[in-house]
């Protein structure tokens, strides 16, 4: 028997239930993970909340990022061997290539078994090598977050060293692309309510920061610190409270990578000649390929990057981590450690 939680969809934080569960024979390209790490994000919330696009109308195992080491694998098995270290990829079936409806059709977490149990079983084309020079509480932010930055810097925005680029807010996403970003040699603009926050983003690299509380008209703000021509790229992950303003932050020619709706999912008004005039781009994006994860794991070993963890929770104090994520006090990442 292992440990493990169970959710279903749209019954809260309260719905997240710990179980017992019987280890499944694996098939014959199929790996199983002693899981050590597994981290939240704001899909997870947005699952228990019932927001989240096609869950099943059954219990399943909550999260989609983890690491942990290989413990078995099946008769076919070629790319892992037991003792292997190894994180999971958001989309099982997006290997490489373009997205389409049939490789993000499934993700851990959501419409099969994710993360938050002590062992997982899956095709060993769902899981990519950990970096080397994380530990797994560490690596385990890389999944969802780390690719999905990865996704919106350099795929979905295109752009390269020199570029510059406005994060909004603080959350894991915003922070991977701040210390990814750094790492590439952007100009980094943060955007905050707390001064605390700004100021430890400033430690991580930022070049910039506006309390967006104190600062109401913040995209004249980056106009400003600009020189008035705005940034290459806008990582927006507030929705319909922000996204006319970023529009208006972008520079000519520049890209707004729309990847969250922290703000509001409703309805938005953008005037056409916001994108027209500046011929700028709108791009809506959903984490990120198996092939994109594997290049961030490069590009963080090479560069040594420590991703930004806020606060570590125990597997029995799981719920407590959920309500700590939604009461949005986080800086980075959070994570429970499945061995604590």
């Amino acid at each position: 028997m292992t440990k493990a939680y169970q959710i279903q969809a749209g019954t809260g934080i309260a719905g997240l239930k710990r179980v017992e569960r019987v280890s499944r024979a694996l098939e014959a390209d199929e790996i199983r993970v002693r899981v050590s790490a597994a981290a939240l994000n704001y899909r997870d919330l947005s699952f228990a909340k019932g927001q989240f696009y096609n869950p099943p109308d059954y219990p399943l195992v909550p999260l989609v990022d983890g690491c942990g080491d290989v413990v078995a694998v099946g008769s076919a098995v070629t790319r892992f061997k037991e003792g292997d270290r190894v994180i999971t990829s958001y989309y099982p079936r997006w290997i490489d290539g373009a997205l389409s409806p049939a490789k993000t059709a499934v993700s851990f977490g959501a419409q099969v078994d994710g993360t938050l149990a002590e062992e997982l079983v899956a095709n060993e084309d769902a899981f990519v090598r950990a970096p080397r020079s994380l530990d797994a509480i560490a690596a385990a932010t890389l999944p969802c977050a780390g690719v999905t930055a990865w996704n919106a810097l350099f795929v979905a925005g295109a752009h390269t060293p020199g570029a510059s680029v406005l994060l909004l807010g603080t959350g894991g996403v915003s922070l991977w692309a701040l210390q990814l970003a750094k790492a590439a040699g952007f100009f980094a603009i943060v955007t905050s309510s707390q001064d605390e926050k700004l100021e430890r983003a400033r430690s991580l690299g930022a070049d910039a920061t506006i309390n967006y509380r104190t600062t109401a008209e913040w995209q004249d703000e980056v106009l400003r610190l600009t020189g008035g021509t705005g940034v290459d790229v806008v990582v927006e992950v507030g929705g319909e409270g922000t996204l006319a303003r970023s529009l208006k932050a972008a520079g000519a020619g520049g890209t707004i990578v729309v990847i969250g709706r922290v703000s509001g999912g409703g309805g938005v008004l953008i005037e056409p000649g916001a994108l027209i005039g500046g011929a700028k781009r709108l791009v809506g994006m959903t984490a990120g390929s198996r092939t994109m994860l594997e290049q961030l794991v490069r590009f963080v070993d090479i560069n040594k990057i420590a991703p930004t963890v806020d606060q570590v929770f125990s597997f029995d104090e799981a719920p407590s981590a959920y309500a700590y994520l939604e009461g949005g006090w986080h800086f980075g990442k959070v994570v429970i450690d499945m061995r604590a």
